[in-house]
């Protein structure tokens, strides 16, 4: 449900000119999601939603610029260590353990990173699958993971 309810939070965020809590909250609703301004506001902070200058001149929610991959991957080591507490790989995937609730921005921080050799990944609650080319790419990459704990 959770995962569900961040979904549609990134879906409304990109198409509607979101200003406040109370305005997410109320589209939210409209998508079935009864939720509190406090969960919104956790949900806001997991997605590291930022405030942007609108078309009209007025603020709205967005998704955060693109970082570089080199800042990118530096703010990946940083919170990495804060939420994962352990990494494995089996074949070509990399098996990436969080703690509760965590597992969605570990992920997005990680899609920013911009690995050249991640085919895609997979966040749920607290685990997040990374699919990559070859064994070796996921061997390198569990080490330089590894290097973030």
């Amino acid at each position: 449900m959770k995962n569900d309810r961040k979904k549609a939070i990134l879906d409304i965020v990109a198409h509607y000119e979101v200003d406040t809590q109370e305005t997410l909250q109320a589209l939210l609703l409209e998508r079935g999601f009864s939720v509190t301004q406090a969960t919104v506001s956790r949900d806001i902070n997991q997605l590291n939603l930022i405030k942007i200058m609108g078309e009209g001149g007025s603020y709205k929610y967005s998704l955060p610029k693109s970082e570089n991959d080199s800042s990118a991957r530096s703010n990946l080591s940083r919170y990495f260590s804060d939420s994962v507490y352990s990494v494995d790989k089996a074949m070509n995937t990399v098996v990436i353990r969080c703690h509760s609730g965590t597992a969605n921005a570990v992920c997005a921080r990680l899609d920013s990173a911009g690995y050249p050799d991640v085919v895609g990944t997979l966040a749920g609650d607290d685990t997040i699958f990374v699919l990559m080319r070859t064994e070796e790419d996921a061997s390198r990459m569990l080490k330089t993971l590894e290097n973030f704990l």
